[in-house]
């Protein structure tokens, strides 16, 4: 009896020492004004430079216009101006991201920079809960990579109608 529960110590024992496997889900890191922020990457389609964008009349004014990308009409919004930051400032580093989304077709949003990937486990990512403060709905969570922290982009939340 006594060796059973010795051997079953020891089991236990190895189960901890073995490291625990984690999902893991690639960001892209981009910068909108002195934060980064990351997006999931299975929703990114394509990273285009800075292009002309054509304006459309009566839209949302974080709707910039839209681009013809290879003969595709692709509607671009100002994250910026989404999430009530300052007015965009187009530079050499400005960039528009393509998000493909299940229920949507193509959409474009305009960020500062694209900065890297990362890759973030589950023992990293911090999710965030909801008291009053609705702009934070937009975000999933906050990672914590190299000592910085990444807030994540629910984009879902981001490109919801509303205005957040």
């Amino acid at each position: 009896m006594d060796e059973l529960k010795v051997m079953d110590d020891q089991s236990r024992l190895e189960s901890l020492n073995q490291p625990k496997e984690y999902d893991t889900t690639q960001y892209i890191v981009i910068q909108l004004g002195e934060e980064q922020y990351g997006i999931d990457i299975k929703y990114i389609y394509n990273i285009v430079r800075m292009q002309k964008i054509t304006r459309v009349p009566k839209v949302a004014g974080y709707i910039k216009g839209v681009i013809n990308l290879r003969g595709e009409v692709i509607p671009i919004i100002s994250l910026r101006m989404k999430m009530d930051l300052d007015a965009d400032e187009i530079t050499k580093k400005t960039r528009i991201i393509i998000l493909k989304l299940d229920q949507h077709d193509s959409v474009g949003v305009l960020v500062d920079e694209v900065k890297e990937v990362v890759t973030l486990d589950e023992e990293h990512i911090e999710k965030i809960t909801y008291d009053k403060d609705e702009k934070a709905k937009i975000l999933s969570g906050v990672g914590k990579t190299d000592g910085r922290l990444i807030s994540l982009l629910d984009i879902h939340a981001v490109l919801a109608e509303n205005e957040v």
